[in-house]
């Protein structure tokens, strides 16, 4: 990317070091490393912060680019190791009531301890730079609480989820007004967020957002192309407020490199080139669900009896250290790989999601809706069979089917508690793949993610909005 306001920007941007401080759980990793890559394009450099295992994590695990590539002997992603106290890492719960992930609660309350070492390497920076921009998840606003003791140091906050979601939030804390210049973007059975999240972490969050009071701004991974509508309501809701609110997503890359060849390729990759346009549905579940036995062994039924084909990447949650412990190995039914093995393909490990959603074979995605998957699928075209299970999830999904119409619903969170059978899979499965239906759902989807890609052009909404942030941070 290349600024429009020419060389004065550019030394400018030379003076200003951006520091970022993700919350350690895989989404809200890779969406700060990914807004690192859209930075450091305007030749800024970026300072990523966190523990080894989570700055590995966080770039053993990018797809689309390498950050090691985008390096320069001046301007590069400068990873911070900071030590935190041990922590526990139990096992994921797949039977437990609420799907929240409370076993990372542990590690995100160790993670807390970065605070000492960020002012240290903050006051550091703020000695040779003039100025430096803090951009912290919303769920560490306590760990960069010393920025406001630094004279030449501001931060924005990073909200992982959608524009929708936040504004939801904020209405109804507000007591649920009427929007009457806004009919029909509020629908009338949102989901409750009862069951979303464990009492222990609703309590963090609201001892996280105390710390806010300093805060200079909110960045999104979204989109005015998608969410215009609640950007505008978030505006208006913190109009007495003395920040801004910018949407720089899509964070993913929109264009991938065309890797011919099998050389370093997934072997997926391999599989979805021998298929035909739009024939395979995309199943995953993200890094913080873990499904039951039973559950899975419905899932596996269901997708053989659709006869469509799928790639299903089954793994489970995510432990608060994912390069430790033993991983539970989910048990299919028997033979039953061999039995779906011209139609379907299972990946047991980590996969690239992002070139799989891009593959032109990829006609579908059974998600959780978690956000970080949401934008990928939109970006990439890509309609949505939609399964909540916890956190912002619900509220994603009603965002998703009823008022983007990019998908349907698989699971109604009404009915969390029970097991999704064989035969509502079956029969939501060939609703997207399989019909009229599906096709009107897909036509949108294509045309909502190429309108997307062209945001992040020159002169394009996406790319004036990051010109936007730039400009500012670099003032």
């Amino acid at each position: 990317m290349t600024n429009q306001n020419g060389n004065i920007i550019k030394q400018r941007e030379q003076e200003v070091v951006v520091v970022m401080v993700p919350f350690p759980a895989q989404g809200h990793l890779n969406q700060l490393l990914q807004l690192s890559r859209l930075v450091l394009s305007y030749n800024i450099p970026i300072h990523y912060v966190g523990s080894a295992v989570h700055n590995r994590q966080a770039q053993v695990r990018v797809h689309g680019w390498d950050p090691l590539d985008v390096s320069s002997n001046n301007n590069n992603i400068h990873f911070h190791d900071f030590e935190i106290p041990p922590y526990p890492c139990p096992p994921p719960n797949p039977n437990a009531a609420c799907k929240f992930p409370s076993h990372i609660i542990p590690c995100c309350e160790a993670s807390k301890h970065l605070r000492h070492p960020l002012a240290t390497l903050l006051n550091t920076l703020s000695a040779t730079a003039r100025r430096v921009v803090v951009i912290h998840d919303s769920l560490m606003a306590s760990v960069i609480q010393d920025v406001c003791l630094i004279p030449n140091a501001e931060s924005y906050t990073f909200h992982s989820v959608s524009a929708f979601t936040l504004y939801l939030y904020i209405w109804e804390r507000m007591g649920n007004p009427t929007l009457n210049e806004a009919s029909g973007l509020i629908p009338k059975d949102v989901p409750s967020l009862e069951g979303c999240f464990t009492s222990e972490f609703l309590d963090s969050i609201a001892s996280e957002y105390d710390h806010m009071k300093f805060n200079s701004g909110n960045v999104y991974n979204t989109s005015r192309v998608i969410e215009s509508a609640y950007m505008d309501l978030l505006e208006k809701a913190t109009v007495a407020e003395t920040f801004n609110h910018w949407a720089l997503g899509p964070f993913n890359p929109v264009t991938l490199p065309n890797k011919g060849g099998s050389n370093g390729r997934h072997f997926c990759l391999e599989w979805l080139d021998k298929q035909e346009k739009n024939s395979v549905l995309y199943v995953s579940f993200g890094t913080t669900t873990a499904m039951s036995d039973e559950q899975i062994k419905e899932l596996a039924v269901g997708l053989k009896q659709s006869n469509q084909k799928f790639i299903w990447v089954l793994r489970d949650a995510d432990r608060g250290d994912v390069f430790n412990g033993e991983v539970r190995r989910a048990e299919l039914p028997k033979a039953y790989e061999d039995s779906v093995k011209d139609k379907g393909l299972v990946v047991r490990d980590w996969a690239p999601q992002l070139e799989i959603l891009a593959h032109c074979s990829t006609g579908g995605f059974m998600s959780h809706c978690g956000w970080n998957s949401c934008m990928e699928s939109i970006t990439m075209g890509v309609p949505i069979v939609a399964w909540p299970m916890h956190s912002d999830q619900p509220r994603n999904t009603l965002l998703i089917t009823h008022l983007l119409k990019l998908g349907l619903v698989m699971a109604d969170w009404a009915r969390r508690d029970e097991i999704v059978t064989s035969n509502v899979i079956e029969n939501a499965v060939k609703r997207l793949m399989a019909s009229k239906e599906g096709d009107e759902i897909r036509k949108k989807a294509v045309e909502l993610g190429g309108n997307v890609r062209r945001s992040m052009d020159e002169g394009g909404v996406s790319r004036m909005e990051f010109d936007s942030f730039i400009a500012h941070i670099t003032r």
